[in-house]
Formats: C-alpha cells, structure tokens, sequence
C-alpha cells in the first residue's frame, strides 16, 4: 500500500518535513516512489504540488494522521471531488 507521509530533514532541533509517497513498509526516511511537497512547522511554510497530489490519493494512497491534516488545511480533499 502506499502512504502520504512526512520525511524528515534538517539539523538537529531545527526539523523541516517532505511530503512523500513511500510504500508503507519502507522505513521514514527511505527511498520514496515521489517527492509532493514541503512543511516547515517553525515558520509554517507549505508547498504541495497539488495535481500529484490529487492523481496519488485518486490511485488510493492513503495520507497519515498529520499528512491529512495538512491537505485538509489546503483544501486538497475538496478538489478530489470536483
């Protein structure tokens, strides 16, 4: 199954996330299937490619808990829709 999840980069104590299609067996910070965008939660900067976005959870990938969160906030569900 593939997810919608968070990988980790940065410094230490200075976190910034990638919104990333992985497989759902893949470690955090493995090799991901596509990069979909970005979070920062210091400066609470997002950027989503929203039409890869949009044709993943159309394929049937499934967004985390927080992911979810995010994509509610840009209204991405509101576009699979339409």
């Amino acid at each position: 199954m593939v997810k919608l999840r968070l990988k980790r980069f940065g410094k230490k104590r200075e976190p910034s996330y990638r919104i990333i299609a992985i497989q759902s067996t893949t470690r955090r910070d493995g090799r991901p299937l596509e990069e979909l965008g970005l979070y920062n939660p210091r400066t609470h900067e997002t950027r989503l490619e929203v039409e890869a976005i949009v044709t993943r959870l159309k394929q049937g990938a499934q967004p985390t808990d927080v992911v979810r969160r995010i994509f509610e906030k840009a209204k991405i569900f509101d576009l699979l829709k339409a």
